[in-house]
């Protein structure tokens, strides 16, 4: 594990997968990030890239031809190497190789940056192309889990809501199985705290259009004053999600750029809904930041 310090929070980052796999609070010693356990789910943070959520059939094309990738992609199964590391920051790279190249025919380095600055830690996504003529057709996500509840004395899964901020109605994308129905949009009513159920989740995640604008995500017990709160500009979606019907004591705040293939998805990978389309020799930047309080 490589790990972070500060007087407030100690984090650590496993290279396999570039996954954040704990965050505790220093003074209580408070664990803020999901364990893994396989009961219920067995990650704690997976990075999703090349692509978010399911595609049809588990297939897509490129120029003709057919390739194979499970959900989320294959980041979260590579080994990152550690490019850097000091006290309060640290940074991990995947390239192409023949493995990967194998699942998803492109050239690319992916970057995780991870910064600790008090009680907030910062996550950056950095994607270069360094393809001369190529396109790179690419989805990026990130999948935190958090306890609910956040420690023995901390209430129920019950005793937790969710804010967001801006407070308004947002379009809600519905998923049908894996996929999303984005022709039948619905709304969901944010501009007062939702409070936590298990039933919330029994289509799956909750996916918001956000439209990228700056919105913050905000998971809080309703008991005292412990909680997460996440920060993401520019992104199109985040979804909010929690095992059903398995009654999981956690919940998943996933920034995305890109999303689940849509049910009339043809299975080319530029068609893809959402897709980002980095130029040849280009770069793609995005960031969310964590508040633990």
């Amino acid at each position: 594990m490589i790990e972070l310090n500060n007087a407030d929070l100690k984090v650590q980052i496993n290279p396999d997968g570039a996954e954040l796999s704990s965050v505790k609070e220093q003074s209580e010693n408070l664990e803020y990030m999901w364990q893994a356990d396989p009961k219920f789910w067995g990650r704690h943070a997976p990075v999703l890239f090349p692509i978010v959520g399911r595609l049809k059939d588990d297939h897509y094309t490129v120029a003709g031809q057919s390739y194979k990738m499970t959900q989320h992609g294959f980041a979260r199964d590579q080994t990152f190497k550690v490019v850097s590391h000091d006290a309060t920051s640290a940074i991990f790279e995947l390239v192409a190789d023949d493995a990967t190249k194998a699942m998803y025919p492109f050239d690319f380095k992916l970057q995780l940056r991870y910064t600790l600055e008090g009680h907030m830690l910062t996550v950056i996504y950095h994607v270069e192309n360094p393809d001369a003529e190529a396109t790179l057709p690419f989805s990026i996500g990130g999948h935190p889990a958090f306890n609910v509840p956040l420690g023995p004395n901390e209430g129920g899964f019950e005793d937790y809501q969710i804010t967001v901020a801006p407070k308004k109605t947002y379009p809600q994308i519905p998923l049908i199985g894996p996929y999303n129905d984005a022709q039948h949009e619905k709304e969901l009513n944010l501009t007062t705290p939702l409070q936590l159920d298990h039933d919330l989740f029994n289509q799956d995640a909750l996916i918001l259009d956000l439209n990228q604008v700056e919105t913050t995500v905000m998971l809080s017990s309703t008991l005292n004053d412990h909680g997460v709160a996440l920060t993401l500009a520019q992104a199109p979606y985040v979804g909010i999600w929690s095992p059903y019907p398995k009654q999981a004591p956690f919940v998943c705040i996933e920034p995305w750029w890109g999303i689940a293939d849509n049910l009339t998805a043809d299975g080319e990978l530029t068609h893809k809904q959402a897709i980002q389309q980095l130029a040849p020799n280009t770069q793609f930047e995005a960031a969310y930041q964590l508040r633990f309080f």
